[in-house]
């Protein structure tokens, strides 16, 4: 598993994908639930940013939460047992190299997994054999291009360009999310149903404006500064100026929309 995250595992980032998680809980995760009773594979699981929710939505599954990086899994078994939960397991292991014997889980949950991971057909592929026959498999990613604003800004859309070119170079695809479908399927899933989930605000919002258009997304942008000035595809000026633009339109009249992807496939029988 490629372990070049283009974001990083420092502080600041913990504190963004936990404000994401909060901010997105009801439009990514209205529909996710899970039967008492079942196991449920949660594959990089990072800081446990979606694990609280999930598991917090589903007090009758129980949840095996595994991530590459043992400083993650610290931090999620943290945040876990600060909920008081105890429905969720947590252990170090690689998506390419489960440690899972074949049709162990009754359902697997990746979110904002892909986007990192050099081979999402494989690693769909691979999630799919811990599946038992009839379970099933959702997952959660974002696409970089879906971003719009109003004030339009040329020097905004090459900082966000920034980071998608970060993640190419790092293995990944920031623009995944439009892909859900083709690569579900290319993995063996059945009954493949995608859904666009939406991000869309204004001033009349001020949770979104501070918790998605501030912390989430511009956070995000702006947290790859030093690494594209580093990998020369940006300039100290024309970046910073884009990340101001991005924060203009978090003002009073600005706009900001940007779009998640939410694929549910299924193990056939």
């Amino acid at each position: 598993m490629n372990e070049r995250y283009v974001h990083g595992y420092d502080a600041r980032e913990n504190a963004r994908l936990q404000d994401q998680a909060g901010t997105l809980a009801d439009l990514l995760h209205s529909d996710t639930s899970y039967p008492a009773g079942s196991l449920v594979l949660e594959a990089g699981c990072g800081v446990g940013a979606q694990t609280v929710t999930l598991a917090q939505r589903s007090p009758g599954a129980r949840f095996m939460s595994i991530d590459v990086s043992a400083d993650s899994i610290a931090e999620a078994k943290r945040r876990t047992d600060a909920a008081g939960l105890a429905n969720v397991q947590f252990r170090r292991a690689d998506i390419f190299a489960l440690p899972f014997a074949p049709e162990t889980f009754d359902h697997v949950f990746a979110c904002f997994v892909l986007e990192h991971l050099p081979r999402p057909v494989e690693a769909l592929a691979i999630l799919k054999s811990v599946l038992k026959p009839g379970g099933t498999a959702t997952v959660i990613e974002g696409d970089h291009g879906s971003a719009y604003f109003h004030p339009d800004s040329d020097a905004a859309q090459k900082a966000i360009q920034c980071l998608v070119e970060l993640q190419h170079a790092a293995g990944g695809n920031a623009l995944i999310g439009r892909q859900l479908y083709p690569l579900m399927v290319g993995a063996g899933f059945d009954a493949v149903h995608v859904s666009p989930r939406m991000v869309y605000v204004d001033s009349s919002k001020p949770h979104l404006v501070d918790g998605f258009t501030k912390k989430t997304f511009t956070a995000m942008i702006e947290g790859v500064r030093e690494a594209a000035l580093e990998a020369g595809i940006a300039e100290p000026k024309a970046f910073d100026a884009g990340i101001r633009d991005l924060y203009r339109t978090a003002e009073a009249d600005g706009v900001f929309c940007y779009t998640f992807f939410k694929a549910v496939g299924e193990k056939r029988r």
